[in-house]
């Protein structure tokens, strides 16, 4: 079916002790474990630094770290996959969902007690232990979709579970974790995200309490209203003089001391990400500038998302955010507005 508009009906559960384990039997649905499930296409959301696994490995082949001062457990990774995914389930009862992608890197390596005095060339693979820093997932609803420019659009969701965030030689206090409802366009799997469909920092001190605030990001978001924003990119387009000059500035925006940056609106991508834009303005099989005098915003806007593919995970989603209001901030310039007129003037 096409989105229109997402607003059933939701009971949240009762908020339980701060220390409760969140338990799957308080909603009626199949375990993601037990799901016969379709995988996407090839193509993943994130690319560079990472590497892809699946949920299995992260229940049965990882450790799970503590707070070393009271030997409290964190939230799994794979728990916080299935927490989110039991609360699309809830919200979403009658929708079809893929199976979820997931990335991670930056691996920890471990010993198991056994083999403490062990040399490494004599260790067996289970001798060691292994879990990972950072993890993001993202699963789609094929079924609630719609379509801009010829790219078909997917509602995903997902999240970011960044180990080095937290302070792990404490004793156990709230976990932060990031999470997303936005859309995957298929034609290259970038991640559209707005400011409504994302949460930058959930503080939870159980699962049943990342249920919770995983339900009421679902609830707060307005697909309406976000694929009306990215929509409109298609109607205004730059000139390449005009093209030029916003890399120009983006370039130079990283140089800019500190005052005279804290006077303009935030952009976060580096010269890496940058240089990938320009490069891709030429030579992208989708969205390049091809033959025309011209480039839409919606073909910019794809350019910033699939260079941020190469961010490393805990900072992929806040620059698909930022690639998402940077590109609203150029539109709204183009049109006479003040706000992001320097970055094209």
């Amino acid at each position: 079916m096409q989105l229109l508009q997402i607003k059933p009906n939701i009971i949240l559960p009762e908020s339980r002790n701060n220390h409760s384990e969140y338990t799957p039997n308080i909603i009626d649905i199949t375990p993601l474990s037990e799901r016969p499930l379709e995988r996407s296409n090839a193509k993943h959301f994130i690319e560079a630094n990472t590497k892809e696994t699946d949920l299995f490995h992260l229940k049965n082949e990882c450790v799970v770290p503590v707070f070393s001062k009271d030997n409290e457990i964190t939230i799994s990774h794979s728990n916080f996959i299935e927490t989110v995914w039991n609360a699309a389930n809830k919200f979403f009862p009658n929708e079809r969902f893929l199976e979820p992608d997931i990335r991670v890197s930056h691996v920890i390596k471990g010993r198991v007690s056994e083999a403490i005095h062990k040399p490494v060339n004599q260790l067996l693979e289970s001798d060691k232990t292994i879990y990972y820093e950072r993890m993001a997932f993202c699963f789609e609803i094929p079924s609630i979709y719609q379509d801009i420019e010829g790219n078909r659009l997917n509602l995903s969701i997902g999240g970011v579970r960044a180990y080095n965030h937290e302070n792990l030689y404490s004793k156990k206090g709230a976990e932060k974790f990031k999470v997303f409802i936005g859309f995957k366009n298929l034609v290259c799997c970038n991640m559209c995200v707005s400011s409504d469909g994302y949460k930058t920092e959930i503080k939870i001190m159980s699962a049943t309490d990342l249920f919770k605030a995983v339900m009421e990001l679902i609830q707060l978001y307005n697909p309406a209203r976000h694929l009306h924003l990215m929509n409109s990119f298609k109607d205004t387009s730059m000139t390449e003089h005009q093209f030029a000059q916003f890399i120009g500035k983006s370039k130079l925006y990283q140089c800019l001391p500190p005052k005279e940056k804290k006077l303009l609106p935030e952009m976060i991508f580096t010269d890496t990400h940058i240089n990938a834009v320009a490069k891709s303005y030429y030579n992208d099989d989708n969205f390049s500038i091809g033959e025309a005098n011209s480039i839409s915003l919606w073909n910019v806007y794809n350019l910033f998302t699939g260079a941020n593919k190469s961010s490393y995970i805990d900072n992929f989603l806040d620059r698909s955010l930022n690639a998402t209001e940077l590109v609203h901030g150029i539109n709204k310039a183009l049109h006479g507005d003040k706000e992001y007129r320097w970055f094209i003037e």
